[in-house]
């Protein structure tokens, strides 16, 4: 009988737990994907978010866009041969195959942060808040899909295009679009941010993107689709939002001059220890690698496990016209010799300006322009990292209005005037051609346009395999193989495991 009432009791207490649901498995302390998305303050949460994938881009995109090309090069290491060091050198040599893994970063970080912004623009259409309070939150996410994007169709080609979120298997394994198909995509999100966004409410801004970042995106796409009205008629507009060039050229980099004026869309870092705050570590990676240095950052940074990157080269030093105030504000000299381990003892910290080394030292060009002190402790810096500024719009404008055979003077002639160089007066087209990729090249140097602008120019072949054979004369780290640049280069290769994943579907670009 004792048995029964026990067996009646658990058959109690089932009951009840199914009364109570459970086996719901949702905490109820804490937000799901259905409880989550419902005021303004959430959605804004989760746009943060996918800005917060720009971050982990830019730790890889000056390999793929500014080591690609002519402006930087890297110190060898001969003393460590590991993976990880030849991966990243394999980018610049042009050497990389489809299992790199800097490569593959880039494109696993675009699609996250498409990923994130699908989500907010799916889950913001079913919201039920006004549509006023809606737009800005779709512009920001439709801005952040455009531009990360672009940056896939440029690299890569035609990718697999996800415009909602994936909730099953055949969902997450797509065919690859088309680059035009790509495009038209990126052209109707940069649209709907052009007219859901406001232009900058003052200055400095917040860091978040406006309707001028959308127009100066949807302005670099019709400039790489040599849609040349198009894009000046964008340009055109971005003065009367209150955009223009500060009195002085290191001021767009300064941490004490965040998002200014000539800020038209930055990736935001705020340095420190504080928890919740993300430095900066690329001024880390841009300098010669070294157990201490201290004498350009101020504290004792060990950065021989990071540094070594994006060195200016002499070609772009030598590019820069006599009293051009930007290659000083540019470009610094780390003076001091190399150890038995290949790394740099740091021994003094020169101007470019006529520099001559001293007696049994070497000097050694390093990024100036996002040098800013303090340095806080092992982890960054607080500057930002420019994607677009006014001198760019401004360079942009410039090259559009030559193309159509317009006279583009007034825009390139604001960016040297500030430069303290003289006026452009005259030249035909193809002689502005030139000068205005050069003006581009000083102004922009560091800032990821270089290797964009030799494809978009079409001297991305000519121009590298120049410099490769310039190159292996200067220094003797270069295997033969190094800067054989031909066309099908001017594409990254589809990350091999996508390819394994998606067998048959997922094709390789020709040539890798």
């Amino acid at each position: 009988m004792k048995k029964i009432y026990i067996l009646l009791a658990l058959a109690l207490i089932v009951t009840s737990a199914c009364k109570k649901s459970f086996i719901d498995l949702a905490p109820e302390d804490q937000y799901t994907d259905e409880s989550f998305y419902k005021t303004p303050e959430q959605f804004n949460q989760a746009v943060i978010g996918a800005y917060v994938k720009l971050r982990d881009v830019m730790l890889n995109d000056y390999f793929t866009c500014e080591m690609r090309s002519d402006n930087t090069i890297y110190q060898p290491y001969p003393s460590n041969r590991g993976t990880a060091y030849i991966h990243r050198e394999n980018i610049p040599d042009f050497t990389n195959t489809s299992t790199n893994s800097y490569v593959n970063a880039v494109w696993e970080h675009c699609y996250s942060g498409v990923s994130r912004a699908n989500v907010v623009i799916e889950k913001l259409a079913d919201a039920s808040f006004a549509a006023e309070v809606k737009a800005p939150i779709d512009g920001q996410a439709k801005f952040l899909r455009a531009f990360y994007y672009f940056k896939l169709v440029r690299l890569y080609g035609g990718v697999p295009l996800f415009v909602k979120t994936v909730t099953n298997a055949e969902d997450a394994f797509l065919i690859r679009s088309t680059a035009d198909e790509v495009y038209n995509q990126i052209i109707a999100d940069a649209k709907d941010a052009i007219a859901e966004l406001q232009p900058p409410a003052k200055f400095p801004q917040s860091g978040l993107a406006t309707k001028g970042s959308a127009t100066m995106l949807l302005a670099e796409v019709y400039m790489t689709q040599k849609k040349w009205a198009e894009a000046e008629t964008l340009l055109n507009t971005l003065p009367a939002m209150g955009y223009a060039l500060n009195a002085n050229y290191g001021d767009a980099f300064a941490v004490t001059n965040k998002n200014s004026k000539e800020s038209i869309f930055e990736v935001q870092y705020l340095g420190g220890t504080v928890l919740g705050v993300t430095p900066n570590p690329l001024p880390f990676h841009f300098l010669p690698r070294s157990t201490n240095t201290a004498i350009i950052t101020g504290i004792a940074i060990n950065n021989s496990s990071t540094g070594g990157w994006n060195t200016p080269t002499q070609d772009l030093i030598d590019d820069f016209e006599p009293n051009d105030a930007r290659l000083d504000a540019s470009i610094g000299i780390a003076e001091g010799t190399y150890n038995a381990s290949d790394l740099f003892v740091y021994s003094a910290n020169k101007s470019i300006i006529n520099y001559t080394p001293a007696d049994g030292k070497v000097g050694v060009p390093y990024i100036k322009k996002y040098i800013h002190q303090p340095f806080a402790a092992v982890t960054g810096s607080s500057d930002n990292f420019p994607v677009y500024r006014y001198s760019d719009a401004l360079l942009m404008l410039a090259e559009a209005q030559n193309e159509q055979g317009k006279s583009p003077l007034a825009a390139l002639n604001t960016v040297r005037d500030r430069a303290g160089l003289d006026d452009i007066t005259t030249g035909g087209q193809a002689e502005l051609r030139t000068i205005i990729e050069h003006e581009r090249r000083v102004e922009l140097a560091f800032e990821n346009h270089r290797w964009h602008d030799l494809v978009r120019g079409g001297k991305a072949v000519q121009v590298m395999n120049a410099f490769g054979q310039r190159l292996k004369q200067e220094v003797n780290y270069l295997t033969p193989d190094a800067y054989n640049v031909t066309d099908y280069k001017l594409l990254y290769p589809i990350p091999q495991p996508e390819i394994d994943m998606n067998p048959g579907k997922m094709l390789q670009n020709p040539g890798y």
